[in-house]
């Protein structure tokens, strides 16, 4: 009995110091964030002035609050942008001081906030970066109203959504870039470390005088920390979809390297400037092999072009993967495994690469293409365990040489070994593709649904913390579009109709499920840390 009230004497006198800690410290932790407010400046009660202080009662003007130094706003302080329409083109100066910390750029409870950069201006993007350890979410950046999309046309002018310029450890996080008239996000070789997670990018990009130009992102990296680009969905843009690459002929240094892209769905790049393009290309330019890209990373992605999967054809441009340009310029350190790619002719494109691991993936396409002076590094090639599907039985090409099928090319290369080849008759996938939760926002999904004949798909998300009778939205992922709406069954199986949106083939569709966010009856600060002292 003693023994038992010294042991509760002990757990009292150890709980009292822990809550005087918390009393002592807890105002410092506090202090320490900081948040700060920004409003457009034709809010018809509090505008976003230069001369506002970041309060909820003075708010900043959103060019005011990017300008801020890092002893105003600091790593662990969060600037709130509040619903509206924020017309302008900005620079973004922020900086933390503390590299563990990052300051945040965010919308104030989930408000659509919308950058629009269809404004006179000598600026060439709605946003630019310059800044180290700043964390921009769930922000609109497009161009909004009529604007001049074609070379030569009156008013026209070359202008980015999002271009990442200077600064390291910076992350875009479920951000919707679309039409605008440049490439949809540059992340350049300055910028090491950044993370690219759940962006939504489409519709970028421009006619030149001979075709269409701008690309979903654009991306370099000349430090040793990896570019991490995850979750994005990549389409419709009027070029290429994802260009790890530098078209500089003469380079110095090596700045095209250390880039993973990771559950990405990329699709139909090249359709507004009317010919399919590259969904994803990996090289340089570089005539002096200095720049070489090497250290990327293509992991469980999804790669679609249009195609009539159900007349087994696949004529027609549509690459979906390019791995090298210049020859005096071949890939070092490539892995490209676990995706899936459906394209046309020539689906993958292989130009050169020293060392090239290419495993476990899915190819639907009519040829895959290699250059003859490739296969001088075929022997250092990790080929294996791939399904391919073409409508030819010497899929394997060789330009300007000779074509092979798979028992042949496995003869030749001693490549292969676990490899299977079908024609395309026999083609079909699972129905879903792949079902994503947002890391960020939980109550959000991202669905990749394949139906060759177009039917419905049942999206199963048992394996999900998700509660019987939540209620749901359907979402099209371009314009956020209520599709149908319902409630969780018992079951956690949600019937969906893959539809043509988004100008994609019957066959194929990329929804976003939204989930109303369970209310939670929340306890008083005072009454949880009271039962937890006693």
């Amino acid at each position: 009995m003693i023994k038992n009230w010294y042991s509760s004497c002990n757990l009292y006198s150890m709980k009292l110091k822990k809550a005087l800690f918390i009393i002592i410290f807890m105002p410092l932790v506090i202090w320490s964030q900081q948040e700060f407010h920004v409003f457009p400046p034709n809010h018809s009660t509090t505008p976003g002035m230069p001369s506002g202080n970041g309060s909820l009662q003075k708010p900043w003007d959103l060019q005011t609050a990017l300008d801020q130094l890092s002893n105003t706003v600091d790593g662990g302080d969060t600037i709130w942008l509040h619903e509206g329409v924020y017309s302008g083109r900005y620079i973004s100066s922020l900086g933390s001081s503390n590299a563990r910390k990052k300051i945040v750029v965010d919308a104030y409870q989930n408000q659509k906030v919308v950058l629009n950069g269809n404004v006179a201006s000598k600026r060439g993007s709605v946003l630019e970066v310059r800044g180290s350890h700043v964390s921009f979410r769930n922000i609109e950046i497009t161009f909004i109203g009529e604007f001049a999309r074609k070379q030569g046309e009156k008013g026209f002018e070359i202008v980015n959504g999002l271009n990442h310029v200077s600064g390291v450890n910076c992350e875009f996080i479920n951000l919707k870039i679309h039409n605008n008239p440049g490439s949809g996000l540059g992340s350049w070789k300055r910028t090491g470390g950044t993370l690219i997670y759940g962006c939504t990018i489409f519709n970028n990009g421009y006619f030149s005088t001979k075709r269409g130009s701008g690309v979903g992102m654009y991306i370099q990296n000349e430090s040793n920390a990896i570019r991490m680009v995850k979750n994005n969905i990549i389409f419709n843009n009027y070029y290429k979809g994802v260009q790890v690459w530098s078209a500089s002929k003469k380079a110095k240094t090596s700045y095209v390297k250390n880039v993973t892209l990771k559950n990405n769905v990329i699709f139909n790049n090249g359709l507004p400037g009317k010919q399919f393009r590259d969904n994803i290309i990996v090289a340089t330019d570089d005539r002096n092999g200095i720049n070489i890209a090497k250290n990327i990373k293509i992991i469980e992605n999804i790669i679609y072009h249009n195609t009539d999967i159900k007349s087994f054809q696949n004529s027609g441009h549509g690459t979906s993967l390019s791995l090298g340009y210049r020859a005096s310029a071949p890939l070092e350190a490539i892995e490209v495994i676990n995706n899936v790619f459906i394209g046309r002719n020539y689906a993958l494109r292989f130009v050169n690469a020293k060392d090239l691991i290419f495993k476990n993936n899915t190819v639907y396409t009519a040829y895959l293409h290699f250059n003859k002076s490739a296969l001088n590094n075929i022997s250092k090639w990790k080929f294996d365990n791939n399904t391919y599907f073409t409508k030819n039985k010497v899929p394997f090409r060789v330009a300007g040489s000779k074509d092979y099928s798979l028992n042949d090319w496995k003869a030749q290369h001693v490549i292969e070994s676990k490899s299977s080849w079908q024609h395309l008759k026999e083609f079909n996938l699972r129905n879903v593709l792949t079902v994503k939760q947002n890391e960020y926002d939980s109550s959000k999904f991202t669905a990749v649904l394949f139906e060759k004949n177009g039917a419905n798909v049942s999206v199963d998300l048992s394996k999900f913390d998700l509660k019987k009778n939540q209620t749901y939205d359907v979402l099209n992922i371009s314009n956020g579009e209520v599709l149908f709406t319902g409630r969780l069954s018992e079951s956690k199986i949600i019937s969906m109709p893959i539809g043509t949106l988004n100008n994609t083939n019957s066959n194929f569709g990329v929804f976003e499920i939204k989930f109303d966010k369970a209310v939670e009856k929340k306890m008083s600060f005072l009454t949880r840390w009271l039962k937890w002292l006693f």
